[in-house]
Parts: C-alpha cells; sequence; structure tokens
C-alpha cells in the first residue's frame, strides 16, 4: 500500500493520463470506424481499379510490363490470380508479410465479387476485385504496405510520448512538493499540539482547501488554548474553594479531639465542621449539574405550563429568605403560557430571585415583570442591591466567580449558580445578560423563544 500522497500524486497523473489518452484512442477508433475503414478502403479500390483498366485496355504483356514499374508498388502489394490459380505478385515485400488469400477468396472474386478482409474491424488490410484481360477474368488482390515514413512517424509518436510523460511528471512531482508541503506543516504541528504545544505558527498563506484547512486547523488550536486554560482555570479553582472547607473540617475536628473543651464549644465546632461538610456537598452537586448540562447529555422535558404561575410559587417558595429581612416584592407578570422544561426553569428563577435577595438590602425591593414580542418571552428580575461593576458583568456567568470578592464572606456562594442558569438559558434557545451599576442595583433579563426549542 502506497502511503506517501507525494507518490500517490504523481502515480495518478500517470495512470490518468496513460488511462485516460488509451481509452480516448479505444473510444474514438470504434466511434469513427466505419469512417476510418471507408477512408482505408477508397486508396485501395482506386488503385486496383486502376490497375484492371490498364489490364482491361493494353495488351497482356505490356500491361504487366506497365504495372511492375508503377511507383505506388513501394505502397502496396498485388496478387493476380487466373481462373487455374496461377499468381502472379507485384511490389517488393522489404520484410513485410503479405496476407493470406484463400482459394474460397479467390473464387468468390474470379464470381465476380468484391472481397474486403477487416480483421480488426477497422483497417482494410485486404482487397479483391475482378478484372477482365484477353485470356478471361482474372482476380487481384491488393493489400497496403506500409510507406517508408511509417517507422519514422511510429519512432515519433512514441519519443513524443515519453518526452510528454517524463515531462508532465517532472511538473507533477514539483507540484507535488508544494501540494505536500503544507501538510507536512500540518501534520508537525499536530503532533506538536498533541503534545500540549498550542503556540504552533503554520504561516500557510495558500488559498483553496489547503488554507481553508490551514484557517481551520489555526482556529481548532484557539479553541484548543481556550479550553486548556479553561482547564487549568477550573481545576485551580475547585482546588482553592475545596480547600477552605477542607482546612476548616481539619482544624475543627482536630479542636474536638482536646479534652478539656466546653460543650458549647464543642457544639459549636460541630456546627462549623457540619456547615462546610454541607457547602462541599452542595458544591459538588453544582459541579456535577453544571457538568451534566455543558456536556448536552441533558435532554429538555419539554412541557406546556403557564410561566408567570411558576415564578409566583418559586417566590413563595424561599419566602422565609426575604420575609425575614423585610424585601418586598412588585411583580408584573402577565399570563403567559410556555413550552420548555419545567424543573430546569424553575432552577433559573430561584437563582436569579435568590441572588437578588442575598444582595439586596433589608427593606429592599425586588421588580419582577414579563412581556412577550413577536419572538420572545421576556423576563427581568431587577433588585436594589450593590450592584456590580462593568469590569465583572464580562465574567459574571463564569464558573467559581464571585464579583463580590470584598463580601465574598458575608454573602457566601460558590460562584456556580449564575454559570448553571447561563447554562439551561441556552440550552432553550434563549439568551440572557445583566445591566447593573455598583451601587443601584442589578437588572437580570431572560429572553426565551416562543418557538419550541428542538430537543
Amino acid at each position: 500500500m502506497i502511503r506517501s500522497l507525494y507518490t500517490r500524486v504523481v502515480l495518478i497523473f500517470l495512470v490518468s493520463v496513460i488511462g485516460g489518452t488509451a481509452i480516448s484512442f479505444f473510444a474514438a477508433t470504434w466511434v469513427f470506424k466505419d469512417q476510418l475503414n471507408e477512408n482505408l478502403r477508397i486508396p485501395l479500390l482506386s488503385f486496383g481499379q486502376d490497375i484492371a483498366r490498364i489490364y482491361e485496355t493494353l495488351p497482356l504483356d505490356e500491361a504487366e510490363a506497365f504495372v511492375s514499374g508503377m511507383n505506388q508498388l513501394n505502397s502496396y502489394h498485388v496478387h493476380i490470380y487466373d481462373e487455374t490459380g496461377q499468381v502472379q505478385s507485384y511490389g517488393v515485400i522489404k520484410g513485410h508479410n503479405p496476407a493470406v488469400v484463400t482459394m474460397e477468396q479467390v473464387n468468390k472474386v474470379l464470381g465476380g465479387e468484391i472481397v474486403q478482409v477487416n480483421p480488426s474491424g477497422v483497417s482494410t488490410t485486404l482487397l479483391g476485385l475482378p478484372f477482365t484481360t484477353e485470356t478471361g477474368t482474372r482476380a487481384m488482390f491488393v493489400e497496403p504496405v506500409s510507406p517508408p515514413s511509417a517507422p519514422f512517424i511510429t519512432t515519433w509518436i512514441l519519443n513524443f510520448a515519453i518526452v510528454a510523460l517524463v515531462t508532465g511528471s517532472l511538473f507533477t512531482l514539483i507540484a507535488a512538493i508544494f501540494l505536500v508541503k503544507p501538510i507536512k506543516k500540518l501534520t508537525r504541528a499536530t503532533r506538536r499540539v498533541a503534545g500540549g504545544d498550542f503556540n504552533v505558527k503554520l504561516n500557510i498563506r495558500q488559498k483553496g482547501e489547503l488554507g481553508t484547512l490551514a484557517r481551520s486547523f489555526e482556529d481548532m488550536m484557539h479553541d484548543l488554548q481556550q479550553l486548556e486554560q479553561m482547564r487549568r482555570d477550573f481545576v485551580s479553582n475547585v482546588s482553592h474553594e475545596i480547600q477552605s472547607p477542607l482546612t476548616s473540617i481539619s482544624g475543627y475536628a482536630l479542636a474536638l479531639k482536646q479534652v478539656n473543651i466546653a460543650d458549647n464549644e464543642r457544639s459549636r465546632y460541630l456546627d462549623i465542621i457540619i456547615a462546610e461538610a454541607d457547602r462541599m456537598s452542595k458544591m459538588s452537586d453544582s459541579l456535577l449539574k453544571l457538568s451534566l448540562l455543558e456536556s448536552q447529555s441533558q435532554l429538555l422535558q419539554l412541557v406546556a405550563f403557564n410561566l408567570d404561575e411558576q415564578i409566583r410559587r418559586v417566590i413563595v417558595a424561599i419566602q422565609p429568605q426575604w420575609s425575614a429581612r423585610n424585601i418586598t416584592f412588585e411583580l408584573h407578570l402577565n399570563a403567559i403560557r410556555v413550552m420548555a422544561d419545567h424543573d430546569l426553569l424553575n432552577q433559573v428563577w430561584t437563582n436569579i430571585i435568590g441572588n437578588s435577595i442575598k444582595f439586596s438590602p433589608d427593606g429592599g425591593v425586588v421588580n419582577v415583570a414579563i412581556k412577550q414580542d413577536i419572538k420572545s418571552v421576556i423576563v427581568r428580575i431587577s433588585d436594589t442591591g450593590i450592584g456590580i461593576s462593568p469590569e465583572d458583568q464580562k465574567r459574571i456567568f463564569e464558573r467559581f466567580f464571585k464579583a463580590d470578592r470584598s463580601h465574598s464572606r458575608k454573602y457566601g456562594g460558590s460562584g456556580m449558580g449564575l454559570a448553571i442558569v447561563k447554562q439551561i438559558v441556552s440550552l432553550h434557545q434563549g439568551d440572557i445578560r445583566v445591566e447593573s451599576e455598583p451601587g443601584r442595583g442589578t437588572t437580570v433579563i431572560v429572553a426565551l423563544p416562543l418557538k419550541t426549542p428542538a430537543k
């Protein structure tokens, strides 16, 4: 099996040229065989008729002498049979093997028929025709003999074909070098990428398919580089987030081993251990949930339901969070029915409204409104909380990202809630964005398409 593309290109060229030439030759011969046969037959017939008129016009001795001196005998060989089977030949053989004439053919010609022999179906190699002399009817067979220039023409055609193939092969070899060179670059780049090196520059400026392939490869390397950076950030963030509760659990567990610890201190240490373990459990659940959503292996369970009713139920379900802080809600919920995954959207509203409550001051107001346009349903959830800086708004939907770094201990959270929300909205082919100013609150806008998203 030939593995080299370079060799394949050259062989394909040779096979294409030789095979195409041969097929074209045989196809043209088959299509025009009647015309070719007729063109070859006419000179033989004309020459034979000229000889017949000589024999019919001149006395036999003079006719034979005249025919034997004809210059056309350099291109034709003539056999003349009488009624007794005697044969007289004219023309020089010069290494040419004369055609075999059978007595059946001789008798047909003597009987007045014209006999034409076409062994290949294309070329006429033997033509027999009758003529009359003073001694009776005779059968004349004329066959073409290759002229002196025929070997030269054959040699010239052969040399031309060889030179054409060699020249074409050289051009193909040179072209193949330029064809294979960028592919070799891609091969080397692939090996470097496989080894973890994504800083590869191809510098392939060709157009067409190879240029498109090179640009696609560079785009792929850029995406892989981003994915690798995201993977490193993810590992770093997970390690950092897990390290904090593990340190607390380990420290307070060691403290519990002290013999003289007071009961109230023991109880406080146990509460801290339980709280940190619960935080790790929630973090683990969030990671699994986000991983499932990002892999898109989660199929949407589409059902029809009232979106306004769902949001009201979410607000009622988390009443302990906002009633304890005297936070009020202003609702502008039009009755709108949607086709979506009920459980996933329920998590969206729970996370967003929960954040609005968490970052709002005591006695604050959370505004929730629904409206519908031609293509989508738009939900706006606004609060009067601490707000988000423009720099943090660009990263608010990244996993583990916390905009409230200076208040992280006060507000808590794993930083994955909005990442999960973003992924759920994307699965519904929707869009989510944030409008916020520090100290003046935040508005989260969710747009869901009216058309049922494909599963």
